[in-house]
């Protein structure tokens, strides 16, 4: 069940909220919190029922690890790091023999001259998002973070479901903090106002944003795949209309879950800050899929040393984060390339900065040119690593790379191929100069204390600062017309899965 179809919209959704606040407004916090618990795992098996024993055995298995770990913990015994290691090879074992087994045999096989005939080991539902919450957890409980282990509330955060499919990557903490007082349980209208236009806005971004730039884009990596001769403005014009429906397709769903969650009164972290407003790579993963980085920060990049231990360490673990964060998002040589370029891209970011602070210059201080280049810069540099990530296979990638070179001729769009030129600059142009979500959304689109990249500056930002979103009858008719518009779309145009529903 997508987050855009009418069942979701149209039955489940209103029905869980509104038994959700019928059971908290009797001030049954554990019922209502049990509610949900189940209708999160009954909206996940509607997606692939046969992979729910499979989620409520993690659960299971790692609520009772991190009882272990917390338990020797406070006994300061030497098991508790034995647990955690016992929990970080559970997951990591499981997550590596569904997602990779078949990668790593083809490889072997191709390697050593020998065949396997084996059976393709489907990819459960989500299991990529939900392996990465629970680590999380057992690393959190290890490090003293989590002093409590209530079951319940254990499983409403493994569970529910507004980010369970495609994230934001969670921490226990700053989910369960938010059911432990009475607010939630509580209809509160400025929440569902709130919650509504988040989740519209993301809604209006996958459908009518990355779902037709998707239309251009397809044909050309099709085209590709096909062994089709492409010129250089077919082939750039199929990479950023592909840069552009990843980033309204995960911009939205980011959105949506957001916005869900808000209605329920939870306030999900912030996963999406206009990335390609970004100056420098650094900044653009700063920006882009904020949940993932800050895991792939805080559990793997310093673990391993950060930058405390001289370049060249730096440099290993750069790479070594970015390699692992491109094989988790597919097990195929394109994902292991697009996370190495990623990685090398920061290395020189970061050469870059240290030659720049050698000779005495104020990287806090730019001009506006030094902006716009550095934007120019990063976008297309991101934009040649999205072709890997688009890509088949890496003949695919190939054929498009050497086509966006000019091997092929710079010849204009032929006529078999959509050409997408005008949609593209005015995307890129909402993309440059219109806030996001959570800027538009103002004070109510952030939770406390969370920061937000300032993205606009002088008159331009002066002015979306006087037009950001208030929660009155005004925005209560854009947003009646925005939702018999969005019917009358889905009417044509049918509910199509998010990109990172497959991760």
């Amino acid at each position: 069940m997508l987050l855009d179809s009418f069942e979701f919209l149209g039955l489940f959704l209103p029905v869980t909220l509104f038994v959700f606040f019928q059971i908290g407004r009797l001030g049954h916090r554990r019922i209502a919190i049990t509610w949900l618990v189940a209708a999160s795992l009954f909206f996940y098996s509607l997606g692939k029922a046969s992979c729910l024993p499979l989620l409520l055995g993690s659960i299971l298995l790692n609520y009772g690890i991190g009882r272990m770990i917390s338990h020797d913990c406070k006994a300061k015994s030497i098991w508790h790091k034995v647990w955690l290691t016992w929990g970080l090879m559970l997951n990591l074992g499981m997550l590596a023999y569904f997602k990779y087994t078949n990668f790593l045999l083809f490889n072997a096989g191709s390697f050593l001259g020998f065949s396997t005939d084996l059976q393709i080991i489907a990819l459960p539902l989500a299991i990529s998002f939900f392996t990465f919450n629970q680590i999380a957890y057992l690393v959190d409980i290890y490090r003293g973070e989590i002093h409590e282990n209530n079951f319940l509330k254990y499983c409403f955060f493994a569970t529910f479901f507004p980010y369970l499919m495609a994230g934001p990557v969670v921490r226990y903490k700053e989910i369960v903090s938010q059911v432990s007082g009475d607010a939630i349980y509580r209809f509160n209208a400025k929440n569902i106002a709130v919650g509504l236009m988040t989740f519209s806005l993301g809604l209006l971004k996958k459908l009518l944003f990355a779902n037709t730039i998707g239309g251009y884009a397809d044909p050309i990596f099709d085209a590709a795949a096909q062994g089709l001769t492409l010129t250089a403005a077919e082939a750039w014009s199929g990479v950023l209309a592909y840069s552009l429906q990843i980033y309204f397709d995960f911009s939205g769903y980011s959105d949506m879950a957001i916005g869900i969650a808000r209605i329920f009164g939870i306030r999900l972290p912030l996963n999406f800050d206009s990335p390609y407003k970004a100056t420098n790579i650094i900044d653009f993963w700063r920006r882009w899929h904020i949940s993932l980085s800050h895991f792939l920060r805080d559990y793997l990049y310093i673990p391993l040393g950060g930058n405390r231990r001289g370049e060249l360490r730096q440099t290993l673990n750069l790479m070594t984060t970015m390699l692992l964060g491109g094989l988790w998002h597919g097990a195929g040589w394109n994902f292991v390339i697009w996370g190495g370029l990623h990685g090398c891209y920061l290395v020189v970011n970061h050469r870059w900065q240290a030659l720049q602070k050698s000779l005495g210059h104020d990287l806090s201080k730019s001009t506006g040119w030094g902006r716009a280049v550095g934007a120019l810069v990063t976008l297309t540099a991101v934009a040649v690593a999205w072709v890997f990530f688009r890509a088949e296979n890496l003949q695919v990638a190939f054929t498009m790379l050497t086509a966006m070179l000019g091997a092929n001729g710079l010849a204009p769009i032929s006529p078999h191929l959509p050409t997408a030129k005008q949609m593209i600059v005015q995307l890129f142009l909402l993309v440059w100069l219109t806030p996001n979500t959570q800027q538009w959304m103002g004070q109510y689109g952030l939770r406390p204390g969370q920061k937000l990249t300032e993205a606009a500056s002088g008159w331009l930002n002066n002015l979306w600062r006087k037009l950001q979103w208030q929660p009155s009858v005004i925005f209560g008719m854009i947003f009646g017309v925005f939702v018999f518009i969005y019917v009358k779309i889905l009417a044509v145009a049918p509910s199509s899965q998010f990109v990172y529903f497959k991760f």
